[in-house]
This record gives structure tokens, C-alpha cells and sequence, in this order.
């Protein structure tokens, strides 16, 4: 968790985070990994897409939560650059959705539990240090990380 939010940023986030989950329950009732997100306006704090994990029902590799609802936003914004938005996320993204938040020129990724095999933020990559690309993408751990993280845990669980 970042020490230095407000509790006003804190309850925001938390907000967001929740509609974040709600999706990635979504995804569990679909037997997708439970991975939910949605990106928020920065300037209206109004939602622009939601969505969740899909690759198995869309049979697309690339159909991630992060990825779905950055295709929904673009559509709607007639534009594939996103910039003065944040995405909130279940699960620290990979590095194919980081990539695709840094050419999205997304602002910021809130994410709630890192994904110790695979996460590009924070785990395995730090890709938001990477010089390579010309965007710097902010982000926040932890919010709602023991939500975010049991209903994985849960998911594989009942899988096994």
C-alpha cells in the first residue's frame, strides 16, 4: 500500500477497485481467472469501460481484463490513445498489458495483489522503470489486495 495517499484517495481507489472486483467475479461465474478492471477519467471520475478476463470464452490469448476494457474505451473515445485516465485492476498486469497501457498512454494502473509469476510492474519486470518507452505509466499497489488476492486463491482452489 503507498503510505503517502489521503484517505479521501484511499476511499476513491477502494471504489473503483470494488467495480474492479465485481468484474472479476464476473469472471470466476464464467470459469475465466477472475481478473476484472476498469478504467476511469481522470477529469469526470465517470468509469469509460469494465471488463474481464476472456480467453477462454473469446478463445483470444490477448483477451486479458486489462486489454478488453482498453478495446472498449478506444471505441468509445473514437481514439487508441487513452491519456488522462487510470485503470484499476484485480491483478498486477503482464507484460503484454503493460505494454499495451504505455502505447494506450494510460496515466496510472491501480492494482490490488501482484502476480508473483508473471506481474510487470512490480514482480517479475518493472517495465514502468524501462527507458525504452517514450510514457511513464504511475502506478499503486495493494488497494484491496487481500480481496483481490483470495478470490484468485479461491478460484485455483476449487480447480485443484
Amino acid at each position: 500500500m503507498t503510505p503517502y495517499l489521503t484517505e479521501t484517495a484511499m476511499k476513491i481507489h477502494e471504489q473503483w477497485m470494488q467495480r474492479a472486483l465485481e468484474q472479476a467475479q464476473l469472471a470466476a461465474l464464467a470459469d475465466e481467472v477472475p481478473v476484472g478492471a476498469v478504467l476511469v477519467d481522470c477529469a469526470s471520475n465517470q468509469p469509460l469501460a469494465s471488463g474481464y478476463n476472456r480467453p477462454i470464452s473469446e478463445k483470444d490469448p490477448t483477451a486479458h481484463a486489462e486489454i478488453v476494457v482498453l478495446r472498449q474505451a478506444s471505441q468509445s473515445r473514437g481514439n487508441y490513445r487513452l491519456p488522462g485516465t487510470v485503470l484499476y485492476v484485480t491483478i498486477e498486469p503482464c507484460t503484454m498489458c503493460v505494454g499495451a497501457l504505455m502505447h494506450a498512454r494510460i496515466d496510472a494502473v491501480v492494482f490490488g495483489a501482484r502476480e508473483p509469476r508473471a506481474g510487470a510492474i512490480i514482480s517479475q519486470q518493472r517495465l514502468t522503470e524501462a527507458e525504452f518507452f517514450n510514457h511513464r505509466l504511475n502506478f499503486i499497489e495493494g488497494v484491496l489486495e487481500k480481496e483481490c488476492s483470495q478470490l484468485v486463491q479461491d478460484f485455483f482452489k476449487s480447480k485443484r
